[in-house]
Order: C-alpha cells, then structure tokens, then sequence
C-alpha cells in the first residue's frame, strides 16, 4: 500500500483544514486508517483511526474539534480538523493497518504516508 497525504498548509487559531490521504495497490478496505502527527522535538503521536467498519477513536486532545472518515470508493481517508489551535502544529502522517480495528499505538502500522504539515498561527 502507498499512501500520499496532502491537505496541509497554514491556519489562523480558530480556522479549519481538511487533510486526506489517498491509498493504492492493495484492497483499501480491509486496512484500518490512522492519523498521527509530530511536532518539532516531540514524539510522534496517535491523533484518530478508523477501523473497515468505519468505528472512529480519537485522541483527548482532539475529540471534538477532529473528525476522521473514509470513502472506500475513492481509497481514501480525511481528517476534517476544525477549531484548530497553535498546539495543533505538526506534521500529520497517515497510517495503514492491515487489520480490521484501529488502533492508537504507532508500531502497529505496517505502511506509512510521507507526512504534510500544519502550522496554525495565533
């Protein structure tokens, strides 16, 4: 699976982004999507998932404001980000499973999208 993140770029605190990460090669439905970001000097962290069902978890510091979905017609999944903060700041990775839940924990990814970044300014 490939996956190709795009949707980022420059907010104002209070504003409102739509990443998506497109998937191809292997049947996008079967995989459970995730959404993770990194800040500068910071670990990365989980922020929502989706399972094949369409279940959705989130982070705390997300839950909302975030919403994560996903068109399996189109391979591909959103994260719909509203009343952003500067603390929002990172760059968002998506994540596949091959799994049928998804899940907060990194390591339990097997593919990787290549990362877009969100800076939310005060």
């Amino acid at each position: 699976v490939q996956l190709q993140a795009s949707g980022g770029g420059l907010v104002q605190a209070g504003g409102s982004l739509r990443l998506s990460c497109a998937a191809s090669g292997r049947t996008f439905s079967r995989y459970a999507m995730g959404w993770f970001r990194q800040a500068p000097g910071k670990e990365r962290e989980f922020v929502a998932a989706i399972s094949w069902s369409g279940a959705t978890y989130y982070a705390d510091s997300v839950k909302g404001r975030f919403t994560i979905s996903r068109d399996n017609a189109k391979n591909t999944v959103y994260l719909q980000m509203n009343s952003l903060k500067p603390e929002d700041t990172a760059v968002y990775y998506c994540a596949a499973r091959d799994y049928r839940l998804g899940s907060p924990t990194l390591t339990e990814y097997d593919y990787w999208g290549q990362g877009t970044q969100v800076t939310v300014s005060s």
